[in-house]
């Protein structure tokens, strides 16, 4: 057995031998067990702390293409062990050496079932079996694992290892480049295997991981040491041999020693980082080049020209304009346009008696609710003339920047409301040149399973090749400006334009390279 599993797989040996004396834990049995301990899955920290530095986590880049659909796939790691065997050291040693955006860290701990009463009895008396397969609901890891990996935003549940039953609270997690999930029975279902596109089994000394566990579960579980005992040799062993170490023979690497074997975590993150250079996407380019000499699109819809419309459009425009008188007609303009947006909304007939006791006929939404999300930083400059004329409306953020070494807009950050895929969203966007963060915002909304045709999305300003683009890519979106110029240079600036309007609007100083996206500049 063990001379096929090292020929099917590559087996990758470097490192010191870990020690059991340094592992041992020291417990002090006079002091409280630590009560508090739950599954872990990590999505989208603003940072991660190592020993030697701090990554950022953000920066997520184009996971579509000019035709607003998803064009590439997470890259998905599998870690599989026996209990203990370090793959969660394993899994942030590769996070760190990799050093890329938007990485997703899920541990297959939150995919325990939730127990019967019967069987809660048998969990607090240490005979229930939690590794074996029926522990785990892997109908909803494969369905989780699968709707992430196509970029969707997906509720994981919270597993509470001192009560055995999932926790109320589900945890959101969104948006990935690399997903790196880890479980012992990671290689044990067909479908589950379909989804990773690496496998890696971490392969550590029995006693290791039995010393591990012991202080893993009496520090962190509240466990006894008897308890740990009559687990490990009950359940733990019979099923490492039973289920997860023939599962070695199906992985593509097998890492000894875990977290301490530096050549293989070098050797896996070479091959992570070949595999994200071949799926690099250049959406800006391709909107640049596409969908253009059409006629406007149905579902755009500018405010009518009138003089006083006009007369607003004058004084933004004019680059003497001072910041105060500025900001006092673009408020004018926005309050204007977000009355137009909201006559988009679904109504209904409504019927009301006046104080004069007599009926009047009238309308009133029709729909759930509204929540406007606004694109960071200009766009957030819109939320008061929403607020104004929509009460209780809830407001989401999204934070979309321009990378330097490529141009292509990346996601840095957002805050979505709870439950906002049954809301109308107005989608806030102060200019719009090519659209691609407008595009990039439009794909959040919808990998959070807001319909398409209830976002309308807002702006001041647009070039026709930004409506072009989101039109094309985007059928049922509504499009509301209040003007639309006709040009963009080759720096993707809106000619005859306004300028950059953040800039202006707050009394910053515009970089060189400013475009007229609503994209900020890097602040790290």
């Amino acid at each position: 057995m063990e001379s096929e599993e090292k020929s099917s797989a590559r087996y990758v040996s470097g490192g010191e031998e870990d020690s059991l004396d340094r592992l041992l834990p020291a417990v002090n049995i006079g002091l409280t067990p630590r009560k508090r301990t739950t599954s872990q899955c990590k999505s989208e920290p603003p940072l991660l702390r190592t020993s030697k530095r701090t990554i950022y986590t953000a920066g997520r880049p184009p996971w579509y293409n000019e035709h607003g659909t998803q064009s590439k796939e997470a890259f998905v790691i599998g870690l599989c062990g026996g209990s203990a065997s370090g793959k969660t050291t394993v899994a942030r040693k590769i996070i760190e050496a990799l050093d890329v955006p938007w990485v997703v860290h899920l541990s297959m701990d939150s995919f325990y079932k939730n127990l019967t009463e019967e069987q809660q009895v048998l969990a607090k008396s240490n005979d229930f079996n939690f590794d074996h397969p029926d522990a785990f609901d892997f109908v909803l890891l494969v369905h989780t694992l699968h709707k992430l990996k196509q970029g969707k935003s997906v509720k994981i549940p919270v597993y509470d290892f001192t009560t055995h039953g999932r926790q109320k609270e589900w945890k959101t997690v969104y948006g990935a480049s690399v997903i790196i999930f880890e479980g012992i029975m990671s290689f044990a279902d067909k479908e589950l295997l379909k989804l990773l596109d690496m496998k890696i089994f971490v392969d550590t000394d029995s006693d290791i991981r039995l010393v591990r566990r012991l202080r893993r579960d009496i520090t962190e579980r509240g466990r006894d040491i008897d308890g740990v005992i009559k687990q490990y040799n009950k359940f733990v062993k019979p099923a490492f041999e039973q289920y997860i170490e023939p599962t070695m023979r199906l992985a593509d690497i097998v890492v000894p020693r875990g977290g301490w074997n530096t050549v293989a975590i070098d050797l896996i993150v070479q091959h992570v980082h070949s595999q994200l250079e071949e799926r690099e996407l250049s959406v800006r380019a391709a909107l640049a080049s596409a969908h253009q000499a059409q006629p406007l699109p149905a579902t755009l819809s500018v405010l009518e020209n009138t003089p006083q419309v006009r007369g607003m459009h004058t004084i933004i425009r004019n680059k003497d304009t001072s910041r105060d008188e500025f900001i006092f007609y673009s408020k004018r303009l926005m309050r204007l346009l977000i009355e137009r947006a909201l006559s988009f909304l679904p109504s209904q007939v409504h019927t009301v008696q006046t104080p004069q006791g007599q009926d009047y006929e009238g309308r009133t939404f029709h729909g759930k609710g509204i929540t406007g999300v606004s694109i960071l930083r200009a766009g957030e400059t819109m939320e008061p003339a929403l607020r104004a004329v929509c009460k209780d409306v809830r407001i989401g953020k999204i934070l979309i920047q321009t990378n330097q070494d490529t141009g292509e807009p990346e996601l840095h950050y957002l805050r979505l409301p709870k439950d906002i895929s049954d809301d109308h969203v107005i989608l806030m966007d102060c200019t719009v040149s090519t659209g691609a963060a407008a595009m990039m915002a439009v794909r959040v909304l919808l990998d959070h399973d807001v319909q398409e045709d209830k976002i309308l999305l807002v702006s001041l300003l647009m070039a026709e090749m930004g409506v072009h683009s989101i039109a094309y890519a985007f059928p049922q979106v509504k499009i509301i400006t209040t003007a639309v110029d006709k040009k963009v240079n080759d720096l993707f600036h809106i000619i005859p334009g306004i300028g950059n309007f953040g800039d202006r609007y707050f009394g910053t100083d515009a970089p060189p390279d400013w475009s007229d996206d609503d994209m900020d500049e890097p602040s790290y």
